[in-house]
Parts: C-alpha cells; sequence; structure tokens
C-alpha cells in the first residue's frame, strides 16, 4: 500500500466520522423535543407536520375494561391517531415502544414519533378510508 492510498483512506473515514454525527443531528433539528416530552406524559397531540395534519387522542376504557375494574370515563393506553382526518393504527409492542401499519419494521419511543414516522414513509400518498 502506497502512502497516499494510506492518506485517501484516512481521509475517507474521518470525514465519515465527522458526517454521521452531523446527519444525526440535522434529523434531530426538525424534531421539537417539547412535543416528545408532552406525548411521553400521554397528553394528547395536534400538530401539523410536513404538511399533514396529525392528531393524536388516548381511548377511553371500555365496557369490558369498565367491568374488570377501570373506572369509566378513565383513558386507555389505546390511542386513536389520525393523519388528515384519516385513522391511523398503532400498536404497542411489549417493551413499550409503538409500531404503525404504514411502518411496521420500525419502533418508535411515543405514539407521536410513530405518527411522524408514519408520515415520513407515506409521503405523497394518503392513507385509505375506513370500511363503512
Amino acid at each position: 500500500m502506497t502512502r497516499r492510498t494510506a492518506v485517501r483512506r484516512l481521509i475517507g473515514v474521518a470525514l465519515a466520522a465527522a458526517v454521521v454525527p452531523a446527519a444525526a443531528l440535522v434529523g434531530r433539528a426538525f424534531r421539537k423535543p417539547h412535543d416528545d416530552l408532552r406525548d411521553a406524559s400521554g397528553e394528547d397531540f395536534e400538530e401539523t407536520y410536513r404538511g399533514r395534519h396529525i392528531r393524536g387522542t388516548r381511548g377511553q376504557v371500555s365496557m369490558m375494561s369498565a367491568h374488570l375494574g377501570q373506572k369509566s370515563g378513565q383513558r386507555s393506553g389505546r390511542w386513536d391517531v389520525t393523519v388528515d382526518g384519516r385513522p391511523l393504527h398503532l400498536m404497542r409492542r411489549a417493551d413499550g415502544s409503538y409500531l404503525s401499519m404504514v411502518d411496521h419494521y420500525q419502533s418508535y419511543p411515543t405514539p407521536l414519533a410513530a405518527t411522524r414516522g408514519a408520515v415520513d414513509e407515506l409521503g405523497d400518498q394518503m392513507l385509505r378510508r375506513p370500511a363503512r
């Protein structure tokens, strides 16, 4: 190996080491950390993200849950999420993270983050309307 090849490889490694953290910071710059904290506390969310109106509310306790001991009027762990008024199904994983039906290979720490991830994956496409 020549000295020129070694220097080129060293520069390539240094450039990669500088670009990866910078790219991660750019992705974080578009997020609002206080929204993620608000979402982690279990509050409802509503915002415009990348031109899409996203909204999430916690579902009410069902009749069956009320029968099993939860008080009526309490909020359940289920989230009702919409993107531009169309429902987005979120699922809670065993580790406490969330995934959506649009992007079911990626886990997200909060329902807001999962909804934003679904919007990222959707691009210009729309969600289907629910069957009537």
